[in-house]
């Protein structure tokens, strides 16, 4: 089994701790769904999150669908002027027999303009 990294974004409407569950949710859920994985897969994840957002942590939507046993860790996303708003990053390390090649990041909504090159 080898360690391979996966990630994700997704920008939100506004900034409510509400609608921050309920799109970093949909973003961990659809890394796990479109790579075959379980909660169990995962080693860690990193959240990063704009300067622009204040109303929670994005780990806290990740305990709230039941990842509750994987270290999490936030940060805050570097204030670049022009930069998308309101985005929240995850980078995900997992267990899995993949190769790389096969890992498919996830970019919802308007984020998918951040990676155009590997967004699915």
């Amino acid at each position: 089994m080898a360690v391979r990294a996966v990630r994700g974004a997704v920008q939100l409407e506004r900034d409510t701790a509400d609608h921050m569950d309920e799109q970093v949710g949909a973003l961990l859920i659809a890394v796990l769904e479109r790579n075959g994985l379980t909660a169990d897969d995962l080693i860690s994840i990193w959240f990063t999150a704009t300067p622009d957002l204040h109303s929670d942590f994005p780990a806290a939507a990740a305990r709230k669908i039941g990842i509750v046993d994987v270290p999490l860790i936030c940060a805050q996303e570097l204030d670049i002027e022009g930069a998308m708003p309101r985005v929240v990053r995850i980078l995900a390390h997992i267990e899995s027999d993949r190769p790389r090649t096969e890992i498919n990041h996830v970019y919802l909504g308007a984020a998918a303009a951040l990676r155009k090159d590997i967004a699915q």
